[in-house]
C-alpha cells in the first residue's frame, strides 16, 4: 500500500505564495506519476500539476508560469510552489500518485487534503 500525507496548508493574501508538500510512504517504488489536484468550495476536483517519472511536468494552461511542481525521490516527497495566488484558488489541495506514468482523477492514491485559503 501507499500512504500520502500533505503538509499543513494555510492562509495567504492575494498575490502571495505558498508551498505545499506531499510525503509518500509504503510501496513507493512502484509510483511513477505524482501530482496535485484541488477542490474549491462547491466545485469539482480539478487537476493542478503532475510530474512524471522522467521529470516531465504537466500543468493546465491557466497555471503555467505561476505554479511549479518538483519532486525529491530520495526523500519520497513532492512539492507544489504556488505564486501570485488568487482568491478563487482557495480550495482543498490533494496530492495524488499513480503507478502509471500519468495522473488523472482515477489515480489510486490520495492524500487527505490540505486547506489553502487566499484572502482578498
Amino acid at each position: 500500500q501507499v500512504q500520502l500525507v500533505e503538509s499543513v496548508g494555510g492562509v495567504v493574501q492575494t498575490g502571495g505564495s505558498l508551498r505545499v508538500i506531499c510525503e509518500a510512504s509504503g510501496r513507493i517504488f512502484t509510483l511513477y506519476a505524482m501530482g496535485w489536484f484541488r477542490q474549491p468550495p462547491g466545485k469539482e476536483r480539478e487537476f493542478v500539476a503532475a510530474i512524471q517519472s522522467r521529470g516531465v511536468r504537466v500543468y493546465p494552461e491557466s497555471l503555467k508560469g505561476r505554479f511549479t511542481i518538483s519532486r525529491d525521490n530520495a526523500k519520497n516527497m513532492w512539492y507544489l510552489q504556488m505564486n501570485s495566488l488568487k482568491p478563487e484558488e482557495t480550495a482543498v489541495y490533494y496530492c495524488a500518485a499513480d503507478r502509471r506514468d500519468r495522473l488523472t482523477l482515477s489515480a489510486p492514491y490520495w492524500g487527505q487534503g490540505t486547506q489553502v485559503t487566499v484572502s482578498s
